[in-house]
């Protein structure tokens, strides 16, 4: 995987020397650089985006295809908004290893190095990145969920259950898709950053957002109620539909929560940047 490493307007060419201005918006300007000059970058969150409006679109048709066999109580449960986003399940796992890889390749490549000497303040070099993959991460996640939400409905229309943004929860649920997945990215850049290596980093990840829930349900029930607070668990609460339960948190207190862990990763990130050799 290249990594590409601009040189700073405002940064000396020798090493060590101090900055002669602001350096935050050339480090910014680096890292966009960077991520849009690598490949796996556009194929990652093209994976995303198919996942995301593939899915959506699949799950929606086979619904329609078997409408009429379902049971009075299939067609009560029925979610159409969540049912049109349920190719976040498939988008969060594209999304999850391209912020591993957004740190973890320049650590394999040696590139890192490069990165620290033209920019020797390393959080000022975890901000910026964390900026720029959360924007560009938000923008196309955001995106693919408006055409999935749009084009669930219209499938979703033919047997007159589709419904459209203005319905209660529908807009709050698309845009939260959107903020989930950046989110996410956000918690395994803080991971990769950590770990440094990427298969390391990536079953980490994995494991805190699939696995953790699953080995949640085999605690006693009086303990049910960690589950709620649990990443992905209340992360979701934000993008969960009509189907929460009375003992999950709330749709921004769960988004909240969820915030805190991938800040939590980002500042243990910044911790050990600054204490570990690159």
């Amino acid at each position: 995987m290249t990594v590409v490493v601009t040189q700073m307007p405002h940064m000396s060419s020798s090493v060590g020397a101090k900055p002669t201005g602001p350096i935050l918006p050339d480090v910014l300007g680096s890292e966009w650089t960077k991520l849009r000059t690598v490949r796996s970058t556009y194929w990652t969150l093209l994976a995303a985006a198919v996942a995301m409006i593939g899915l959506s679109v699949i799950v929606c048709s086979v619904y329609v295809a078997q409408y009429a066999s379902l049971s009075v109580k299939d067609k009560a449960t029925f979610d159409p908004i969540t049912s049109s986003l349920a190719g976040g399940f498939l988008a969060q796992l594209a999304i999850a290893v391209l912020g591993v890889l957004v740190i973890t390749s320049e650590y394999g490549s040696g590139m890192i190095r490069a990165t620290f000497a033209a920019v020797p303040q390393r959080l000022t070099v975890l901000a910026a990145k964390a900026s720029v993959f959360a924007g560009v991460t938000f923008v196309v996640s955001t995106v693919a969920c408006f055409v999935a939400f749009f084009a669930g409905q219209a499938i979703l229309s033919s047997k007159g259950i589709g419904v459209g943004l203005g319905a209660p929860g529908a807009l709050r649920i698309v845009v939260g898709s959107g903020l989930y997945l950046a989110v996410l990215g956000l918690l395994a850049l803080g991971l990769g950053t950590i770990i440094r290596r990427t298969a390391g980093a990536i079953a980490s990840v994995f494991g805190l957002i699939f696995v953790l829930p699953s080995l949640a349900l085999l605690l006693p029930s009086s303990m049910d109620a960690i589950q709620k607070y649990l990443p992905s668990n209340a992360g979701q609460a934000l993008i969960g539909g009509g189907s929460r339960g009375t003992n999950d948190l709330s749709p921004w207190v769960g988004f909240g929560v969820f915030c805190l862990y991938a800040v939590a990763a980002l500042v243990i990130a910044g911790a050990t940047l600054r204490r570990r050799d690159a």
